[in-house]
């Protein structure tokens, strides 16, 4: 016996069970087909501290229980930065977390609780802080030989794990009581939360891991943490700053055009208090001093970015072609120490030279290299100054041309995405870009004969 819609029964054609019941299939796949675009969606949300030029980057905090007390137990904590070119500069990180229990800490090695809280309850003996939610600052450097702990007392300045891995390491030693003296009855932190130095970071939450294992200086003897636990936390550029840090501008030597920085490219909020270049305030004592709350002092400039990146492309060999790039800083309060400048290329998997900057190539896909990371050379430009005559950094790169691929039409010789300091800087619109005059296959002709001047 056949069903009927009530479509189909003013039409008196008759739907059988079969068609019915794939009707009904095909309307609970599109209704799952829905159900998984909006999960998909919510995801993509949540996910903003992804970074495609560095997938696998993160800060990985990790507590190794070394020893049980009377009260409590005492934790070596390590921060390890996995970011390939993201580092945490000065005034350096600071580090915060809610105790399950009624915790406190009786001392601490290496860093220093910004506060003690109120430990009126305790005699004899005071914790070093009795807050609910201490918050960990790292030691400067200097302090007494007692107070310090290994890879600590870098007021908070961690290198990013390309540039420097020895480097890209903090860590302190903290005994805690008013706690759990055995591996069931410890209650771990939670409530992360790490400034590096401002905000952008996002912790999860406390996770037990297996205990780490450690080698005495012989390696004849390995011991183990008592109990081991480890948070990530991984960057949004999103949630550190609402504008870009930076902006790109570029040139050629085929085109007397320069395209500059997109106006208010870093938002137009500090135009209201920045300083003109030749403004006489700039002799004014303590003018370069760091304000507490990081507040930039800048430049002022159409794009009021605290840092500009220019691409020149500079010259245009028979096999080789030469790219100009400099970085310039236009915050007076700022200077930038062991900075790192990414950018993407399709032709960067060439890089024949790079005259004075570091060089290494990102290759977080092993099928694509057209990412490389640039960094100042120690003791040489590895700080860049705050604005003025001394804040900006150059340097040349020279790289083979695929005669296969290379063109200088369509923008090819400019970056796709330059980054400073892991910030993503804001380019130009690609209709802006300087373009081949019409009598651009004259070009080839005569630099292949400045290739042999210039050997």
């Amino acid at each position: 016996m056949g069903f009927t819609t009530s479509a189909n029964k003013r039409e008196g054609t008759p739907v059988k069970a079969n068609d019915l019941q794939l009707l009904q299939c095909f309307s609970i796949l599109k209704i799952k087909l829905q159900l998984w675009a909006i999960l998909l969606l919510m995801a993509l949300s949540q996910s903003e501290a992804f970074d495609p030029l560095d997938p696998f980057g993160n800060i990985t905090i990790k507590w190794d229980v070394v020893s049980w007390t009377a009260d409590g137990y005492v934790a070596s904590v390590i921060m390890n930065n996995y970011q390939m070119y993201r580092h945490i500069n000065t005034p350096g990180w600071t580090l915060g977390w809610n105790w399950a229990k009624k915790e406190v800490i009786w001392s601490i090695v290496g860093a220093q609780a910004t506060e003690q809280g109120d430990c009126s309850k305790f005699k004899g003996n005071v914790p070093h802080c009795c807050k609910k939610n201490p918050i960990i600052v790292d030691l400067l450097p200097g302090v007494p030989y007692n107070q310090q702990y290994a890879n600590c007392c870098k007021g908070g300045v961690v290198a990013s794990w390309g540039q420097d891995p020895s480097a890209a390491v903090s860590a302190f030693q903290v005994s805690v009581g008013v706690a759990g003296t055995s591996n069931k009855t410890l209650k771990l932190p939670k409530d992360f939360v790490l400034m590096g130095p401002g905000p952008g970071y996002t912790c999860g939450p406390a996770e037990v891991v297996p205990s780490t294992v450690f080698f005495t200086p012989d390696h004849r003897r390995k011991t183990q943490a008592l109990m081991t636990w480890t948070v990530t936390c991984t960057y949004s550029q999103i949630l550190s700053s609402k504008y870009p840090i930076c902006c790109v501008s570029f040139s050629s030597f085929y085109n007397e055009t320069m395209t500059p920085c997109p106006s208010c490219a870093c938002g137009c909020h500090n135009k209201k208090d920045c300083i003109m270049s030749d403004s006489k305030r700039l002799t004014t004592l303590g003018i370069n001093t760091p304000k507490k709350d990081n507040t930039p002092l800048l430049q002022c400039t159409h794009h009021m970015c605290p840092i500009r990146v220019h691409w020149h492309v500079k010259i245009n060999y028979r096999d080789y072609w030469r790219v100009k790039i400099a970085v310039t800083n236009f915050n007076y309060r700022m200077n930038y120490t062991q900075w790192t400048l990414v950018a993407q290329h399709p032709n960067l998997n060439n890089v024949t030279q790079v005259f004075s900057f570091d060089y290494k190539p990102l290759v977080p896909y092993q099928a694509i290299n057209d990412t490389a990371m640039f960094y100042g050379m120690k003791f040489y430009n590895d700080l860049l100054m705050e604005a003025g005559p001394l804040g900006n950094v150059q340097s040349e790169v020279l790289l083979r041309k695929d005669k296969t691929t290379f063109t200088l039409k369509q923008g090819w010789g400019f970056p796709r995405k330059i980054y400073f300091n892991g910030d993503e800087c804001k380019l130009p619109p690609p209709d802006s870009y300087p373009f081949l005059p019409n009598s651009a296959h004259e070009i080839p002709s005569f630099y292949s004969t400045m290739k042999d001047r210039h050997a």
